[in-house]
């Protein structure tokens, strides 16, 4: 198999640590949509990353199709739960850090246009949906170990990509001292090689 993107992407990002965290073996491809000669943006009509060519060359793509395949191709190391509760909480999870990841995306985007054509009110919406959903997901993770509790699940991973893309982008955001609980579950993530290995860089 062979994983197209880039090292800044977030959704990326998430791709790469369930490989790792499923030890799958795989070929990382440097790709951005951005370039001319992108292989994503030929084999993906909607130009994004991640995209995961499997061996018969079909493309996957979208991070949380692409998780749930890999999850679903082996058998070690389960990142979701089969039973429906708790498989519709981790994906509940799921949705809540990749919201938090369209919004501060948006905003990064929205900050590389030309300044007189970059909307404030819009832009402070988009934090207003980063600091409501930063709130949610403390006050749901609580004193518990891992968001479901016991097991590290792929709710875990989403969530920390999710944080570890606003201290690669947005390091004046404080969530850390606003909430205690998602620094503590963070460091704990960080101490994973999967997470270590994948730090967002340019």
């Amino acid at each position: 198999m062979k994983l197209l993107g880039t090292l800044t992407s977030p959704y990326v990002r998430k791709a790469r640590i369930v490989l790792a965290e499923k030890k799958i073996d795989f070929e990382w491809i440097p790709d951005s949509p951005n370039d001319p000669e992108s292989i994503a943006r030929r084999v993906n009509p909607l130009a994004r990353v991640p995209v995961l060519v499997l061996d018969d060359e079909t493309p996957i793509f979208d991070s949380p199709v692409i998780v749930e395949y890999l999850d679903n191709l082996a058998p070690n190391n389960k990142l979701l739960p089969k039973a429906n509760r708790e498989r519709i909480e981790v994906k509940r999870w799921e949705a809540l850090a990749d919201g938090l990841l369209d919004a501060a995306v948006g905003i990064r985007l929205e900050q590389l246009r030309p300044e007189p054509q970059r909307s404030s009110p819009w832009i402070e919406r988009e934090h207003a949906v980063i600091d409501a959903t930063l709130a949610m997901m403390a006050s749901e993770l609580g004193d518990k170990s891992w968001c479901m509790g016991t097991p590290f699940t792929l709710a875990d991973i989403t969530v920390g990509c999710a944080l570890g893309y606003l201290d690669f982008r947005f390091p004046t955001i404080d969530w850390r001292s606003r909430h205690p609980q998602l620094a503590r579950l963070h460091e704990k993530l960080m101490q994973r090689p999967s997470f270590s290995e994948s730090t967002p860089r340019e």
